[in-house]
């Protein structure tokens, strides 16, 4: 058995399905419409297969995302090295994301990084 896909909705889709194509090198595919409910989305896949559904509709609540929040936490991109999660931390906190953590070796030995990345969404940088 394997994960399909995940899904987020999102206030803003285009900058939410640009934040991830710029910084995780995902692929779109064209977004589907549906004009009588107003709901949008976007499929973002990754390099290995994986997917992650950006949604939006017009009738979405947007609480405060708490970091220790129940339910999802965080999406977590391993990258491949040490040195990419240094880059790519880096080049996100230069862009203005909030760097919460790292990059540094956890207690259970994950070399990782921690940003609030696109609309106060918790991503793990991890090799």
């Amino acid at each position: 058995m394997t994960i399909d896909h995940m899904a987020m909705y999102v206030n803003e889709l285009e900058a939410a399905r640009d934040f991830f194509i710029n910084y995780f090198n995902g692929r779109s595919n064209e977004g589907y419409r549906n004009d009588t409910t107003g709901f949008s989305s976007y499929f973002i896949s990754f390099e290995d297969g994986s997917r992650l559904e950006l949604m939006s509709r017009p009738e979405m609540e947007d609480n405060a995302k708490s970091k220790y929040r129940t339910g999802y936490a965080h999406i977590a991109f391993s990258v491949g090295s040490r040195e990419e999660v240094d880059r790519l931390t880096k080049q996100l906190a230069d862009a203005g994301y909030k760097l919460l953590s790292g990059p540094r070796t956890t207690g259970d030995g994950y070399y990782e990084s921690c940003i609030i990345g696109i609309e106060g969404n918790m991503i793990e940088i991890t090799v």
